[in-house]
């Protein structure tokens, strides 16, 4: 059966929520997508017929637990073609994800050593190496952005020194939608005898990835922007590089053994994984990466790229908007930011809102650095699902149109 986005909506009963008699029209996925009915009866069956801790009970539905979430664990592993599950760790999200590398290198990092990033990276791929910075010395390099929005790789050669121990940039940006090229990345950070970490936030929603293929060490996401439920995320790591992290967390389940003057940990992941997991968070993301990986991919690609497409000629017509990011369709996704002259992002935002019930995101999008590169206090941001149509990209330009109107 041909790929039918109206289809697709009847998946997700908050898509057929009314906002003061309109139509709800959600374009703010780069944020939080919606959660379709097989993730929510996922989760539901979990926790209706299986609900228990997991890894140490011998009653049965401790057992229904325990496989139940080394399932989700397996279930990611294959949508990340990773080697073994035991690489996927189990987090709250990107944000703990990354903290978890940043934390567990300390180790293994002296003052001088120096950790690249860019300026487009999210705070959540900025703050834990800055910490690192005030906590141990290191230095952090900033690669450049482009006028496009894209990391300039130009400048690896002289940003990628043999002091830099490693390299974690966004797969896909935020702000802009630009896709990183990470070949040259990796070939930057192997010269070097540096890791590289991928914030693959905006990368998994799109279809499954292989970390594999990628070359990478890390990789960092996030649930609620791949149509799972809040407060789970994964750290895919290799597995020799997961063994050298020591744990950023300390409790249950974590050890090997603890004596009062002695501890051993456990292996990776359970090493990561301290106390008692998101559960049925972690059911409901295996569910939704299932859900991901069913749907056919070259079409719902080509699907998104020609609504994005539509967005950026909508934009462009209307006097006084300007696109931060990639003007064309090549190497990004949908996630569409952009500015209007005399309007305040939170003000646009909020009048399409009221008038038109499009949800946007407005502001600086965890993103300062980048906002100062292109000289911008925030913008208004558009982003895109496959279950988003044609009627919600000419909500969108019709909003922005008539707040340009009203509003300038």
């Amino acid at each position: 059966m041909a790929f039918d986005p109206e289809q697709l909506r009847a998946e997700f009963p908050i898509l057929n929520t009314r906002l003061g008699g309109k139509a709800l029209h959600y374009l703010d996925n780069a944020a939080s997508a919606q959660i379709p009915v097989a993730v929510i009866d996922a989760v539901m069956r979990h926790e209706t017929a299986a609900r228990a801790n997991v890894s140490r009970g011998v009653h049965s539905l401790a057992e229904r637990a325990t496989e139940a979430y080394e399932a989700a664990r397996s279930i990611i592993a294959r949508y990340l073609n990773a080697a073994l599950p035991d690489e996927v760790v189990f987090t709250g999200g990107t944000t703990g994800a990354i903290n978890l590398v940043a934390q567990g290198s300390a180790s293994q990092l002296k003052p001088g050593d120096e950790i690249v990033i860019s300026e487009l990276e999210h705070h959540s791929n900025i703050v834990p190496w800055h910490m690192l910075r005030e906590r141990i010395g290191v230095a952090l390099r900033a690669l450049p952005v482009t006028d496009e929005g894209r990391v300039d790789l130009a400048a690896l050669d002289r940003t990628v020194t043999k002091r830099t121990r490693m390299i974690a940039l966004a797969h896909v940006s935020n702000v802009t939608g630009a896709v990183l090229d990470v070949a040259p990345v990796v070939a930057a950070a192997r010269a070097s005898g540096a890791q590289v970490l991928l914030d693959g936030a905006q990368a998994v929603p799109h279809g499954p990835v292989d970390v594999r293929a990628l070359g990478v060490d890390f990789y960092a996401f996030s649930g609620h922007k791949m149509f799972a439920p809040n407060g789970i995320g994964v750290l895919w790591g290799k597995r020799e590089a997961l063994a050298r992290l020591a744990p950023a967390f300390g409790g249950g389940g974590m050890i090997r053994e603890v004596a009062l003057d002695q501890i051993s940990y456990a292996d990776p992941p359970r090493r990561f994984e301290a106390g008692t997991p998101p559960i049925a968070q972690a059911v409901g993301l295996g569910e939704a990466a299932r859900w991901v990986a069913a749907l056919e991919r070259e079409a719902v690609a080509a699907h998104e790229l020609r609504l994005t497409g539509r967005m950026l000629d909508g934009l462009a017509d209307i006097r006084g908007v300007r696109v931060v990011g990639p003007q064309g369709l090549q190497a990004r996704r949908g996630v569409v930011s952009f500015t209007l002259d005399g309007v305040h992002p939170h003000d646009l935002c909020q009048f399409v809102d009221d008038r038109f019930a499009v949800a946007l995101r407005g502001g600086h999008h965890c993103a300062q650095p980048l906002m100062r590169r292109f000289g911008l206090a925030g913008t208004s941001r558009a982003s895109l699902a496959p279950y988003n149509t044609d009627a919600d990209v000419d909500a969108l330009l019709q909003g922005v149109a008539e707040a340009r109107r009203v509003l300038v």
